[in-house]
């Protein structure tokens, strides 16, 4: 049975239900299946024995998602070869594409979760009223334990970028 989180998250001030585990330091990271593109799809052995800064946004076409992104992107050449930066949102490959074209966006990968939300739902993001996942960061170090977690309690604020930054220097 899926587990549902209430009181935990919401969007603009009302209430929404999270799906899935909530996340710890020091929890096994959960495998996940992304979209790389319609028919190329990503797990997490495929950043194995990297660092792995996940940032996960609602919709790459709004604001925070946005400078969010736009963020960890300027960061990403500075954390060096052995971290790799990734952005997963429900948006379509297509839409992120065309999103990392327009912003000049090249340092990080873009992973989508449209097709049945598995990242969601096993990293405990998925918002069951939109079907899109909340705005959240994990620190995955090289082993895949996770080092740092932050979900937001509020869709429509900015993560704590300098924590997750330290977080991820840590391991680097």
């Amino acid at each position: 049975m899926t587990q549902e989180r209430t009181g935990v998250a919401t969007l603009k001030g009302n209430p929404i239900t999270l799906v899935g585990p909530e996340l710890k330091k020091g929890d096994k990271a959960p495998d996940f299946q992304l979209n790389k593109s319609l028919v190329d799809v990503a797990s997490l052995k495929d950043y194995a024995g990297k660092v792995k800064l996940v940032s996960v946004v609602p919709s790459i076409d709004t604001g925070v998602c946005d400078a969010q992104t736009r963020r960890f992107n300027e960061e990403a050449a500075s954390l060096g070869d052995g971290v790799v930066v990734l952005t997963v949102s429900a948006d379509l490959p297509f839409a992120q594409s065309r999103w990392c074209g327009a912003a000049g966006v090249d340092k990080i990968v873009m992973l989508s979760d449209y097709k049945d939300n598995h990242f969601g739902k096993a990293y405990g993001v998925l918002i069951q009223e939109l079907k899109l996942d909340m705005r959240a960061i994990f620190v995955i170090d090289a082993n895949d334990t996770i080092q740092y977690v932050e979900v937001l309690g509020e869709m429509t604020e900015h993560p704590d970028y300098e924590k997750a930054l330290t977080a991820v220097r840590a391991l680097a």
